[in-house]
């Protein structure tokens, strides 16, 4: 991703095209177990993605994202600063507000109360979409070689 190195996002598809993002269970901030200072969704001056309104059957009115779209910025107590990227094309349906107020839950349940976004891929791309994404298995396959490696020193 456009992010450091091994800060790994996760995407839960449902069968209805409905994406969500979380952290990985490889990402530092749960990998090291970091305690989080913040989390913000404001991306710039003029773009929050609080901001993001959604109504009707067909989604409509949710902010566009590309792949590379930044959602959040996570800062630890060490003042190390994580961005989480929408890692999708698709609409912004929703941000998880609560993690605003308890941001422990990025850490304790970061696949379901601690999810990030929610997405919704346009339905001519949304198996585009999942092909370039790996499998449960692909991506354990990727951490255990990334284990298994040599850590190159900076």
């Amino acid at each position: 991703m456009k992010g450091r190195s091994c800060e790994d996002h996760c995407i839960l598809q449902h069968s209805n095209r409905i994406c969500i993002i979380t952290l990985a269970e490889s990402h530092p901030i749960l990998q090291q177990g970091r305690k989080i200072k913040s989390i913000d969704y404001r991306i710039s001056d003029g773009c929050s993605r609080l901001n993001n309104k959604v109504s009707g059957k067909s989604k409509r009115g949710g902010q566009f994202l590309t792949e590379f779209a930044p959602l959040c910025r996570i800062t630890c107590t060490d003042d190390i600063e994580y961005t989480i990227f929408s890692c999708i094309r698709g609409r912004l349906l929703e941000v998880n507000e609560d993690i605003l107020k308890r941001p422990d839950l990025l850490l304790d349940k970061p696949s379901t109360d601690g999810y990030i976004a929610v997405i919704l891929p346009k339905l001519e791309e949304s198996k585009t979409v999942t092909k370039g994404l790996l499998t449960r298995e692909e991506y354990e396959d990727v951490i255990s070689k990334r284990n298994t490696q040599p850590q190159e020193s900076l």
